[in-house]
């Protein structure tokens, strides 16, 4: 229940507004200086990236504005209206959509490219925020987490069919944001075992080891039959040394073990080896330090960019990750300076405005440039967190846990994946990295919280 509405700007938090502005601006500073072009100096040329972002910051920012203008309650209302748009979307892409860097994920708009994926986020986050308002879950009991679970899981379903692995991955911040509202820390421990036991399976499955008894390419199957004997242990255990009354749970959360982690290590390799493109693979095999890397591709004077290495680059399998990983060394403490970055001018680091992004930054601005950035997203994450808490509202609450996970999913990917923590899966710095969809996309995600955090004081508990 609500009192009549105040002015829609009156109660708006404007620092937030203002770290949002301050990202969307040095993002487009550096898309320049990541773009730039001598045949091209002019920022505001549309033909180019930097131009084009120029754009999108300025339709992005219409729309953050405007939404400060709606009512709140429209977001609780038509939170599933706003999902099925969504997963409608991600069903028409699968048909009709366009092929980029081997994944089915955009929608041609004419000279735009729609990426349904970026958008998805928005609709599971009211509607999952409208589920645990309106229901109270339990979260202890098993129908509130397949509720939940099918929420987050059917856009990322249709995600993985794309397949786009980044995006999917995001989706994982959104069972964070449940433990505000009561999901136990067990499957925090059973997602970090999972995990451990995704890069054994792949480790595995990769080395082309003859294992006795089991001959060569089996890695899988010696490791499913460790856990199978492993948990056969267990149940004698069990048997034998525990008390009659807790035994029935014992043999079922073992069992359950068994049977889990079987096809799980499986499903991960069919995954790898089926369903991921062959860059995907790639990544995460060099990430993961199964692959060598090819010949060492000679670098060209600082000084001088090489069209040759722009147009056909040498590529090995860690081309990526490591020129992004020497472009982030190369800034030392205070950087190259602006536009003087040589890994960034002479087109060694690829991407270098999108998922790269942050190794240009790293470059220019050196340590404390990166640091800065990601201090300020912290700050920001942990504001949207503090927004959150002071809710009178649990849809608001839980609205704003999902927003702060996201930030901090993809903050996490992205840094990681650029100094070669984490494999290389596409994923954008929020409000920085070149994209329409990526920008108006986040853009809404935080100005929809705005909106409702703005509204706080009308609602009653």
């Amino acid at each position: 229940m609500t009192t009549s509405r105040q002015h829609p700007l009156k109660s708006i938090d404007w620092v937030t507004v203002g770290v949002y502005l301050a990202f969307v601006i040095f993002g487009w500073m550096n898309i320049y200086s990541a773009a730039y072009s001598d045949a091209h100096p002019n920022p505001f040329d549309f033909s180019q990236e930097y131009g084009k972002q120029f754009l999108f910051v300025l339709v992005s920012g219409f729309i953050g504005f405007l939404i400060l203008y709606m009512e709140g309650d429209f977001f609780n209302k038509f939170a599933l209206i706003i999902y099925a748009v969504f997963i409608l979307l991600l069903g028409l892409v699968l048909v009709i959509g366009s092929t980029i860097n081997g994944a089915k994920a955009w929608i041609s708009l004419g000279g735009f490219a729609l990426q349904p994926a970026e958008f998805a986020k928005i609709g599971v986050a009211l509607l999952l925020a409208k589920y645990v308002s309106n229901t109270k879950p339990n979260f202890n009991a098993w129908q509130s987490r397949i509720v939940s679970g099918a929420i987050i899981g059917l856009p990322a379903l249709l995600i993985l069919l794309q397949p786009d692995v980044g995006s999917l991955l995001t989706f994982v911040a959104f069972i964070l944001a449940l433990y505000r509202e009561g999901l136990s820390g067990n499957i925090l421990i059973v997602g970090l075992g999972a995990i451990v036991f995704g890069v054994l399976s792949v480790i595995m499955g990769f080395n082309q080891i003859d294992y006795p008894f089991f001959g060569q390419n089996s890695g899988v199957f010696v490791l499913i039959s460790i856990v199978i004997v492993v948990c056969i242990i267990f149940l004698i255990l069990i048997r034998n040394f525990v008390v009659p009354r807790n035994r029935r749970r014992l043999y079922i959360i073992t069992t359950a073990a068994m049977i889990g982690a079987s096809g799980f290590s499986y499903s991960v390799n069919f995954l790898v080896d089926k369903v991921l493109a062959p860059h995907q693979k790639t990544r995460i095999y060099v990430t993961l330090g199964l692959e060598e890397r090819g010949e060492e591709r000679e670098m060209a004077d600082d000084q001088q960019p090489n069209q040759e290495v722009a147009k056909k680059p040498k590529r090995d399998p860690g081309y990526n990750a490591r020129m992004a990983k020497i472009a982030v060394g190369n800034g030392g403490f205070i950087g190259q300076g602006y536009l003087k970055g040589p890994m960034t001018k002479n087109k060694y680091v690829p991407e270098r405005w999108t998922d790269f992004i942050f190794s240009v930054i790293s470059e220019e601005w050196g340590f404390l440039g990166s640091s800065l950035v990601v201090g300020l997203f912290l700050f920001l994450i942990i504001r949207i967190i503090n927004l959150a808490e002071r809710q009178r509202s649990q849809f608001s609450r839980v609205y704003g846990y999902c927003v702060a996970s996201i930030f901090f999913m993809h903050l996490l990917i992205n840094v990681g994946m650029v100094i070669g923590l984490a494999p290389i899966i596409g994923i954008p710095l929020p409000f920085m990295s070149y994209g329409g969809s990526s920008l108006m996309g986040f853009t809404m995600l935080l100005f929809i919280f705005l909106r409702l955090d703005a509204e706080r004081l009308s609602v009653f508990r």
